[in-house]
């Protein structure tokens, strides 16, 4: 099983605590991947883990609503890092949307379990032992970044005339497609998928001279 470096906020821990709580983490992310939030268990999570006792996981995060936190951080992370390798530097608003787009699709394969993990976690936010706000930092954290996109594009005269919140729920929707189309079929090819659907949203966005 691989550990996840913790990207918490420095909490003063030592090596070695940072090493259980990474351990706990990537546990966890692969426990709810395997059998969904609500299968993922304090016992189960021990089990993978290889921990002796299901209270070093209650000493490490003192609640389940802090062990969700760290959890949603860490994917969050490595989503984040997965797009700033694939994109670049780039400060083309059309390349990014594209990079967007494109990166966002072939995640699903690269790290499918990063993206169980996220769709799980947003799909039990009525748990009241959950991490509350999960549901719409998830929700609002990829809308948020391409309206954003959307919305300096316009204003740099690259984009069009249109409602960028719009237009990014509709991208955000896509992309949820082609999770989806990548579940009912694994062997989809997702760079064509990606490819073709930044071809779509690059025309739709641009401005018309």
């Amino acid at each position: 099983m691989q550990v996840i470096k913790d990207v918490q906020p420095d909490l003063g821990l030592s090596v070695t605590e940072e090493a259980r709580r990474a351990q706990i983490i990537a546990a966890t992310m692969a426990t709810m991947s395997e059998l969904g939030y609500r299968k993922t268990s304090y016992a189960r999570i021990k089990e993978r883990a290889g921990l002796s006792s299901t209270r070093l996981i209650g000493y490490h995060f003192g609640t389940k609503a802090a062990l969700i936190q760290a959890v949603v951080t860490t994917a969050m992370s490595i989503r984040d890092r997965y797009l700033e390798d694939r994109a670049g530097d780039t400060t083309d608003r059309v390349e990014m949307l594209r990079a967007t787009i494109e990166t966002e699709v072939t995640f699903v394969r690269d790290h499918p379990e990063c993206v169980r993990v996220l769709r799980e976690v947003a799909a039990n936010a009525d748990d009241t032992d959950g991490w509350p706000v999960a549901a719409p930092l998830l929700s609002g954290f990829r809308t948020g970044r391409i309206e954003r996109l959307l919305t300096q594009g316009q204003k740099e005269g690259t984009f069009g005339d249109f409602a960028p919140e719009i237009a990014a729920r509709t991208i955000a929707q896509s992309i949820d497609g082609a999770i989806q189309a990548h579940a009912e079929n694994p062997g989809l090819d997702l760079d064509t998928y990606g490819r073709q659907l930044a071809d779509f949203f690059e025309q739709a966005v641009a401005a018309k001279h």
